[in-house]
């Protein structure tokens, strides 16, 4: 026997298993039951306590939110706010059927194009699966009725989030996820976006939109 094999022999003893049944078991419980982990007591939260601390979690992390009562609100916000950075009315969308069905008519100045960003767009629009108080975050799953392009490319990201799709805690965003999806299924990507790009790279300066955009607004409706 070469020194080589003696080293291999050795490894495969320190590795060898006799019985994996119980380890796999344990695994396959654990992927059937989905146990919850550690909830913190500020994600505990209910009504409109959750969606102020959801407001407050995001503008903590330099996200700018507005609360409008319906959906018919939405194109109007989405147009105060492009005037308000002194933007041009043109927003870009994904097919999401939400974001197709609101009253766009009702602000014929601004341009709706749809489809995934090619990076030149200077705003996009996107409509989350959820948003989480504990930390102001918003939930994006990819697909052709939200692209993801749209989340990183414009450098001004708006999120329209339905009042009652804002939960307390990433639990039940997981739990919710599973229910809409399906056992074992998740879509491509799942984005979970918390205030705007930034990085602290250079002198320990805040720069926004270091890595995407540099404007976050979500319209939380309801």
């Amino acid at each position: 026997m070469t020194a080589r094999d003696t080293i291999l022999s050795k490894i495969r003893r320190a590795t060898a298993s006799a019985d994996d049944s119980a380890r796999r078991a344990t695994v396959v419980e654990r992927l059937r039951a989905h146990p919850a982990g550690i909830v913190p007591a500020r994600g505990q939260v209910d009504g409109e306590a959750r969606l102020d601390l959801f407001r407050d979690k995001a503008e903590a992390v330099s996200a700018s939110v507005v609360r409008v009562a319906s959906d018919a609100e939405v194109p109007a916000a989405i147009a105060a706010y492009l005037r308000s950075k002194n933007l041009p009315q043109a927003v870009r969308r994904g097919e999401d059927a939400r974001l197709a069905a609101l009253p766009f008519g009702s602000e014929p100045q601004l341009a709706v194009a749809v489809g995934p960003s090619d990076g030149t767009d200077l705003v996009g629009l996107s409509h989350a699966f959820a948003g989480v108080a504990e930390t102001g975050t918003v939930v994006l799953a990819s697909g052709p009725d939200n692209p993801t392009t749209l989340n990183f490319l414009p450098e001004h990201h708006l999120v329209v989030v339905s009042a009652e799709d804002v939960v307390g805690d990433y639990e039940t965003v997981w739990s919710r996820l599973r229910e809409v999806f399906g056992p074992g299924r998740m879509p491509r990507a799942l984005n979970l976006i918390t205030g705007p790009s930034r990085s602290g790279d250079i002198e320990q300066t805040i720069l926004l939109g270091a890595h995407g955009p540099r404007s976050l607004h979500l319209i939380v409706v309801g």
